[in-house]
């Protein structure tokens, strides 16, 4: 019986835009999220976030939405959405307001106080206290004293006499605008961009800002990615305010006084509500430092809040919150292009189009369509029932595999991204004068690799879905001279291949078809019967695949094979592939043909 999951529908609240006092050239940085939790609210979750292990947590904070995460029933029908908001945390945190120009001095300096959570950077930009670098020259400086006023303008009369004379590179200076053109016009040669290539850059356009739904334009940077989380100062002094309702209306009211660019250093969560003197020695030697060098002082600590939204949380905590307590979580799945291939549990089924939405959110944009597997391979074409649980129904998909091209139609091919590291050590066995024969083919994964490595390919499959793409794939990668395809059963495949007069001979033969390729291994007796064993034919390597469930799979493996060859006396070398199952192993059995099995009589058992 199909499961219902009831989530709680949330009063929506209004995000709004912490602005800074109006002038032309600050820049709001953070769009701030009013916490509408009650005092006690404040305390309990304080008192969690003090209890709990370190690091963000969905049980750690407090949500700023009267709700909670969803709860489950066991009737109904799936449920395909999910609340995103609910997974919103808001967590008290203490911070350093420290000028952007030592920023990066302090964040070394302040190493192991610092938040340090992942995914969150522990510099934040303050809304309001941004200025841009040219304007900032031109505004007065109560702190400098009249001796660095005048080592001030010798400097710049240095740099001045540097631009003049066209050596303003060496120290950092920007060239003018004329010799900025003079340069350009020395160093724009014949060869053009390879020589300057900043110049095809300077030619094009500006790109422009992706706009949210509404027209509102994103925030710029923030802490780590501003869709994940953001930082909002909640404790100003009130000497620290400038009243500008009189001036501008009541909308303005009071705002933080400008103190110049600065920037935020989040601390350690373990000092959040922290006084100055119960801070670490570091930091307040710090504090003492900066104390009486300038009178506009940006050096303080502030009390913050940091939200988490449902785009900072991973795969697994949005599923372990999610799903009923004791469920095993299905973060693992296989990717093919933009395809996530899941491989649920019959305990997750219930709960699938949840998972895929989860999925989906966690990977876009390069996953745009999640699939769960529905049965087992049962047809001889190898093809899986895949059903679509969230995402586009497209299951055409483009895939690069390490440095090769591959078109898939999931649903009427085989694909299997986990064995890229087998088809790598395989590859390695072959040389540039071997001619290579792919009896089960697919679309070409092992074909078209070998085929930029050895002289010739013969591929083949016996699903003609797969042929196609083999084809397209072979052109893809402008490999298509070298792989000849085929589209027959094959042991008839076998016989063709070796029966061609005048070609050059096979030595490797591939059989990647572990449920049924030993069954197949008949085919080579008597693939040289026609000819006498003076001729010196080469006889081929084979590497076989298969699965084996016993105690000892090898043994078990090399059992099968000398049964299909009738033969016992020869040597192989055996290598496990993966896990495929719990005491299921995949297995390649590599050797050389026994002469013996090459020329005797078709059907003959030695």
């Amino acid at each position: 019986m199909a499961a219902k999951i009831a989530f709680l529908r949330p009063h929506r609240l209004p995000f709004f835009t912490f602005n800074s006092p109006a002038r032309p050239i600050a820049k709001p940085l953070f769009i701030p999220l009013h916490s509408y939790a009650t005092s006690t609210t404040a305390a309990a979750a304080a008192t969690a976030f003090s209890n709990l292990s370190y690091g963000p947590s969905l049980h750690k904070g407090h949500s700023p939405f009267p709700l909670e995460l969803p709860k489950y029933h066991t009737s109904g029908e799936n449920v395909t959405s999910l609340d995103e908001a609910a997974f919103t945390r808001v967590f008290e945190i203490s911070a350093l307001r420290v000028p952007s120009e030592i920023c990066s001095t302090l964040e070394h300096r302040f190493r192991g106080h610092l938040l340090n959570w992942p995914r969150i950077k522990n510099i934040a930009r303050v809304s309001g206290d941004e200025i841009d670098d040219e304007i900032k020259n031109i505004l007065p400086n109560s702190d400098n004293t009249a001796e660095s006023e005048a080592e001030a303008e010798a400097e710049e009369l240095v740099a001045l006499n540097r631009r003049i004379y066209g050596k303003a590179e060496g120290d950092g200076e920007l060239l003018n605008s004329v010799l900025y053109r003079d340069k350009l016009a020395r160093t724009f040669n014949s060869q053009g961009y390879v020589n300057f290539r900043n110049l095809a850059k300077i030619s094009r356009p500006k790109k422009k800002k992706k706009m949210m739904d509404g027209g509102e334009k994103r925030g710029v940077k923030g802490v780590g990615r501003n869709d994940m989380a953001f930082v909002e100062v909640v404790e100003c002094e009130e000497s620290d305010v400038d009243d500008f309702s009189g001036l501008l209306g009541e909308d303005f009211g009071k705002r933080p006084k400008w103190r110049g660019s600065t920037r935020l250093l989040l601390l350690d969560e373990q000092y959040a509500n922290k006084l100055l003197e119960e801070l670490p020695e570091t930091i307040k030697v710090a504090f003492q430092e900066h104390d009486g060098q300038c009178t506009r002082s940006a050096f303080e600590l502030v009390k913050c809040k940091l939200t988490l939204l449902y785009d900072y949380w991973q795969l697994n905590e949005v599923l372990e919150a999610l799903l009923p307590k004791g469920t095993t979580i299905p973060s693992a799945f296989e990717t093919v292009g933009h395809i996530a291939h899941l491989n649920l549990r019959d305990e997750h089924l219930q709960y699938k189009h949840l998972i895929a939405k989860v999925v989906l959110d966690k990977n876009k944009p390069k996953i745009k369509t999640v699939v769960n597997k529905v049965d087992a391979i049962h047809n001889d074409y190898r093809t899986m029932q895949l059903e679509v649980l969230a995402g586009n129904n497209s299951l055409v998909t483009t895939l690069v595999e390490n440095g090769l091209r591959f078109q898939v139609d999931l649903a009427s091919v085989y694909w299997n991204s986990r064995l890229a590291t087998e088809r790598q050590r395989l590859l390695s066995c072959f040389k540039y004068s071997d001619v290579v024969c792919d009896v089960f083919a697919g679309v070409g994964p092992l074909a078209i690799y070998a085929a930029k490595k050895v002289k010739h390919v013969y591929a083949n499959d016996l699903n003609p879905c797969a042929v196609e793409y083999l084809e397209r794939n072979s052109v893809l990668n402008k490999l298509d001279r070298k792989i000849e395809v085929f589209n027959m059963d094959g042991r008839r495949f076998v016989e063709t291949v070796f029966a061609r007069q005048g070609a050059p001979p096979i030595t490797q033969v591939v059989m990647n078809l572990p449920k049924d390729a030993a069954e197949f291994l008949d085919a080579f007796r008597g693939v040289f019967q026609g000819h006498g064993r003076g001729e010196q034919r080469i006889l081929p390597k084979i590497h076989v695949y298969g699965f084996s469930k016993a105690e000892d799979p090898e043994f078990e493996f090399h059992q099968r094979i000398r049964i299909a060859l009738s033969e016992v006396d020869f040597d192989v070398e055996m290598h496990r592939v993966r896990l495929v199952a719990p005491g299921k192993w995949m297995l390649c059995a590599s050797f050389l043909l026994p002469e013996r099995v090459a020329y005797s009589r078709t059907g003959q058992r030695l």
